[in-house]
């Protein structure tokens, strides 16, 4: 009896080292005694996902994946002529406008000499007054046509959000661009001064971050100052072993350094 129990205390150890060990391998966490290395991969902090607003036709594509552009720099510009033209038209309308405000306001002048001479009754000079404020009501009309009309002629160009790095492009010049058929953005498009380090980890060790903590990253043998980003609240999967996290550290890229997401990182905490 007691050798039949040394040996199910024997399998029982075994078979309790293998799930720690599965464990540990689904995290991919190292631990020394002086600190917790997350195995991981490179993320992009956030992409912004570029569209156009209208239907038209690609004019120019400035720039080409893998890029680095500035704020404001032109990502790709669509057939403006249509746009151009409805903003001249509204200055027209405005220019128009203005001409009617002078003369409802010289016409309200003269009737208030009138009305004050005695000449006229109290009814023309408010249908004076009612001139000119429709006159102001048009004059502001097109003003606002002409503000709608410029918006949609900025609209006709994708400009960079911020600085920071073109992820795709989907456009070239000369395609026809249905605005409800864009089924891929036509510009991915990334900050890159900064990187996440992303890792899967199991509740347990989740639990053991807090946001914002400071952490180290390793990224290309070289370790740098980082802190913990976010951490995850829905499980990415879940295992035999139980459910398993995002757990992402956020850190600086350094100048000249171009680094790409999946490319192997690792969170080192104390």
């Amino acid at each position: 009896m007691a050798a039949a129990t040394q040996v199910w205390n024997c399998c029982e150890r075994r078979r309790l080292a293998r799930l720690i060990l599965g464990a540990l391998l689904l995290s991919g966490v190292a631990q020394t005694q002086a600190a917790i290395e997350l195995k991981g991969w490179l993320e992009w902090v956030h992409e912004v996902q570029m569209r156009v607003l209208e239907n038209g036709l690609v004019q120019e594509v400035a720039v080409s994946a893998g890029q680095h552009v500035g704020k404001g720099a032109l990502l790709l510009r669509m057939d403006q002529r249509e746009a151009q033209a409805r903003v001249l038209e509204a200055r027209a309308r405005v220019a128009r406008s203005l001409v009617e405000v002078e003369d409802a306001a010289r016409a309200l002048a003269r009737a208030k000499e009138l009305f004050d001479r005695g000449l006229i009754a109290s009814e023309e000079l408010k249908d004076a007054e009612l001139a000119q404020a429709a006159a102001n009501a048009q004059e502001q009309a097109a003003a606002a046509t002409e503000a709608a009309a410029a918006v949609a002629l900025e609209h006709t160009e994708l400009r960079a959000p911020f600085d920071g790095i073109v992820v795709a492009r989907n456009a070239w010049n000369g395609a026809v661009i249905y605005k409800t058929l864009q089924q891929e953005p036509l510009i991915l498009f990334a900050p890159d001064d900064r990187m996440l380090a992303r890792a899967l980890v199991p509740i347990n060790v989740l639990r053991s971050f807090q946001p914002g903590q400071a952490v180290k990253v390793r990224v290309n043998g070289a370790l740098r100052e980082a802190r913990i980003y976010s951490l995850g609240v829905q499980a990415v999967r879940v295992e035999r072993e139980g459910a398993v996290y995002y757990l992402d550290a956020i850190f600086e890229r350094r100048p000249n350094e171009f680094l790409r997401p999946s490319e192997t990182a690792q969170i080192v905490a104390p």
